[in-house]
């Protein structure tokens, strides 16, 4: 789950601001959590406190109402309205939140069912489900091995169906000032930051770079290489200082959660 809070913070200050450029400081007095992690946050909440994840996001984004950049317009209306109902949404924002589902199951057929239980509360087009399941299983896959890295192409493929851009791509469709706001875009975007990458800060600083959705593609990517990599202090310290003490508190019992399972 750090994975993608890193990611979210040090691509928050580009999503709106002037393009990333290569050798850019990864944190600065600019950058912020949005809402990504506080999504991020609500769902490892609704696992780790037994809550629905409808009620969950509902209590952390109504919390926390004004993140950096602001929420969705469509997700805005949903948080706040009286009765939140699926939206039929095929946002990227299904996969931005999903990284504690790929960490705190370890069945990989509960981990597609509470990715989807998870994205269907706001984002239940086949795509927003697709992506939130994707990225929870790649997560899961790589965690636990059950893929290595120069697998994760043919399998992601074969299990949803998404074939991986080239960076060559990514990097000229960021370069034209494309936003990048849908599941199926921006999930193997993501991805293919993964793949390309030597290690977990290479993974952010490539999907910075890509432009477009920098929080979200960075969060996606992070999440995915913390299954793999392994994430430097330095840059865990530092995203946390970002932190207000309630999300502090959702992570310190995440990770109780999963030294107990290690120990035991």
């Amino acid at each position: 789950m750090i994975g993608a809070i890193i990611g979210d913070i040090v691509g928050s200050r580009f999503e709106f601001g002037p393009a990333p450029e290569k050798g850019f400081e990864l944190f600065t007095p600019e950058c912020s959590y949005t809402d990504d992690t506080i999504c991020t946050i609500a769902i490892a909440d609704a696992i780790l406190n037994h809550k629905t994840y409808k009620d969950a996001l509902i209590e952390w984004c109504r919390k926390h109402p004004e993140p950096m950049g602001s929420y969705g317009h469509r997700f805005y209306r949903w948080i706040h309205s009286n009765d939140p109902q699926p939206m039929e949404s095929y946002g990227n924002g299904a996969a931005m939140r999903v990284s504690p589902i790929g960490w705190l199951f370890n069945d990989y057929h509960e981990v597609k069912e509470q990715a989807r239980l998870s994205a269907e509360v706001s984002h239940n087009h086949p795509e927003g489900i697709k992506g939130a399941q994707c990225v929870a299983t790649l997560i899961y896959w790589l965690r636990t091995v059950r893929v290595i890295k120069p697998q994760v192409e043919r399998a992601i493929f074969r299990g949803f169906g998404y074939e991986i851009p080239p960076m060559s791509d990514i990097l000229r469709i960021g370069a034209n000032g494309y936003f990048d706001g849908k599941c199926q875009e921006t999930v193997p975007m993501a991805i293919r930051c993964f793949l390309d990458a030597d290690n977990f800060e290479d993974v952010i600083r490539k999907a910075v770079l890509c432009d477009g959705d920098t929080d979200t593609k960075a969060a996606i990517a992070g999440s995915i290489a913390q299954a793999y990599y392994s994430v430097p202090d330095e840059l865990t310290e530092k995203a946390m200082s970002y932190l207000p003490a309630d999300m502090l508190s959702i992570l310190e019992q995440y990770y109780d959660v999963l030294k107990n399972r290690i120990k035991s």
